[in-house]
């Protein structure tokens, strides 16, 4: 019986820990938005870990065809790898937010560890595109005390979101993503996709459709679609 309690009481543990640090919608350490207070339905579509070769530069595509606004947190690492693509994710009208300039989970463990990290981001994005963000994603939605201190002091508006699948970042069948995005879909929703791999590029072929079967369900659905900082009334830049 004991060892059993003992079990019960380290996933308990286990559990609190990823809920307070790493779940979506937990607001224990402070305002850390998945969703927006909405009557209209309107959500955001988020890409996170790009840009990322001729997958992000697909995606663009699609988003253009469908007259859809997105917003990107983007890997500092991976846009000194395609600053093209960078741009052209601002000259499209979309807005782009900082994810960490490499994606290392132990970088966000030690605050000036991550405070280098957002800090070399948001200068290689203003370099590149010459904005600089005022929204950002840590990765992995991983958050501690010290980051939201760090944030608040930067300016800097943390997001969060909710997963479009739990398994899409593994590529799945699109439509097994494109179903799970739109049973997630709420008004003032942020729906989080990713069009890179931990700022790396990688095959997101299933991701891309997936996109574009879930705009068009949504269309039917009578979604209409927005950026960020629209949703959540903040600025976008700095």
């Amino acid at each position: 019986m004991i060892p059993i309690l003992i079990s019960i009481a380290i996933l308990a543990f286990c559990w609190g820990v990823y809920w307070t640090h790493a779940s979506p919608y937990s607001q224990f350490f402070g305002r850390f938005p998945y969703r927006a207070k909405s009557a209209e339905k309107q959500i955001a579509l988020t890409f996170d870990d790009g840009p990322n070769g001729e997958f992000t530069s697909a995606l663009l595509d699609i988003l253009k065809t469908q007259s859809v606004p997105a917003t990107f947190f983007v890997v500092g690492k991976a846009v000194a790898v395609h600053p093209d693509l960078a741009k052209q994710i601002v000259q499209d009208g979309h807005v782009i937010g900082n994810h960490s300039y490499d994606h290392v989970f132990l970088n966000y463990l030690k605050a000036p560890r991550f405070e280098e990290q957002i800090q070399s981001t948001q200068e290689i994005i203003k370099k590149t595109t010459d904005k600089k963000p005022a929204l950002f994603r840590p990765p992995w939605l991983y958050r501690q005390p010290a980051l939201f201190s760090t944030l608040k002091r930067l300016h800097l508006q943390p997001v969060s979101g909710v997963f479009c699948h739990p398994f899409e970042v593994g590529q799945i069948s699109a439509e097994r993503i494109a179903r799970a995005a739109v049973r997630r879909a709420r008004p003032g929703g942020i729906l989080i996709f990713h069009d890179g791999h931990d700022g790396h590029d990688g095959n997101r072929q299933q991701t891309i459709e997936a996109v574009r079967l879930t705009i068009e369900q949504l269309k039917r659905q009578g979604y209409k679609f927005t950026t960020v900082d629209k949703l959540l009334a903040v600025p976008a830049y700095l």
